[in-house]
């Protein structure tokens, strides 16, 4: 299934908007439907101003009602595989359940997969906000 993810992640690759950085990087995905949704990076001259490829995935999934992923595939350029920042991190545990699988991959195939909860170990969550 990660196959349909990567093919997505790299469409989307090409299209990210990273004239500062020369740092492309593509988000796919798989929401608990079964639908997949992308997103990749755009930056902004004003360099806190810009977007992140996995935030603009979630964005999508969100603007369809679709509120949890199962599954993601983020990849770069990088010749090593390049893992979420933590600001994605806590987006995507905002959206996905400790045992959601990320994959991350390079254009070459190499690819590193871990759950959620790998990523980002001891995450804030809902439960912390109860009273």
């Amino acid at each position: 299934m990660t196959d349909d993810l990567r093919k997505n992640a790299i469409e989307v690759w090409a299209n990210a908007y990273a004239p500062y950085s020369n740092f492309q990087v593509g988000a796919a995905l798989r929401g608990v439907s079964g639908r997949i949704y992308v997103g990749c990076n755009v930056e902004n001259v004003a360099y806190p101003e810009g977007t992140c490829a996995e935030a603009g995935a979630i964005a999508a999934m969100v603007a369809t009602g679709e509120t949890e992923f199962v599954e993601a595939y983020v990849i770069s350029g990088n010749p090593l595989p390049v893992t979420p920042c933590g600001g994605c991190r806590q987006k995507m545990a905002e959206f996905g359940k400790a045992d959601a699988m990320v994959t991350m991959g390079t254009m070459a195939g190499v690819e590193e997969t871990m759950t959620l909860s790998e990523l980002l170990p001891g995450a804030f969550g809902r439960a912390h906000m109860e009273h």
